[in-house]
């Protein structure tokens, strides 16, 4: 993987986190889900042409971004670890989120999830989680982690490297019929 490409990867996570982040109205200590795959944002065939290059590539645009506004990291893991979360103990234990044991590889686990196991100050697995928001990264279905109710978010981007991009939102669930108000403005 050449320079360029590396750093073409790490600008474009790094725009599209801003983006999403400016659209989903996040406080500090929400969790923001991450599905990454690294064989995608390098041209192959999901699960088959692992990347540790794009995956560092992917945390260095992220990552950074994240902590800055106070916002957990969530990795997930590819379907050999049950889509498993890797995120730092301390999100987990704030969330109530039961700790399981295993330690991702780049195939267990994916190269992004087994990047964020080697970053974090205190890594720990979970089986699922509810975050406030996220990107998928090349057709990972991140969506079994999101919070009820799913918004879709539009980027000015749509690719990191050669994977395509989803992206959402969360929100609370709107009830109570058509006599309900659902701001105060209302």
């Amino acid at each position: 993987m050449t320079e360029a490409f590396k750093q073409q990867i790490e600008t474009e996570a790094r725009q599209a986190v801003t983006e999403l982040l400016a659209q989903a109205n996040l406080k500090k200590g929400d969790v923001f889900v991450v599905g990454c795959s690294s064989s995608e944002i390098v041209g192959g065939h999901i699960g088959k042409d692992s990347s540790l290059e794009a995956a560092q590539a992917v945390y260095a645009g992220i990552a950074p971004v994240l902590a800055e506004n106070g916002i957990w990291l969530a990795a997930q893991c590819c379907e050999h670890l049950n889509r498993a979360i890797i995120l730092e103990r301390e999100a987990a234990e704030k969330y109530g989120w039961e700790e399981v044991c295993v330690v991702p590889r780049p195939h267990a686990g994916g190269s992004w999830a087994t990047t964020c196991w080697k970053n974090f100050k205190e890594p720990v697995a979970v089986e699922e989680i509810r975050a406030h928001a996220g990107i998928d990264i090349g057709g990972t279905l991140i969506g079994m982690h999101l919070k009820r109710v799913a918004v879709p978010v539009r980027l000015s981007l749509n690719k990191i490297g050669e994977a395509n991009i989803l992206c959402a939102r969360t929100r609370p669930k709107l009830i109570g019929g058509e006599r309900a108000k659902y701001t105060e403005e209302d």
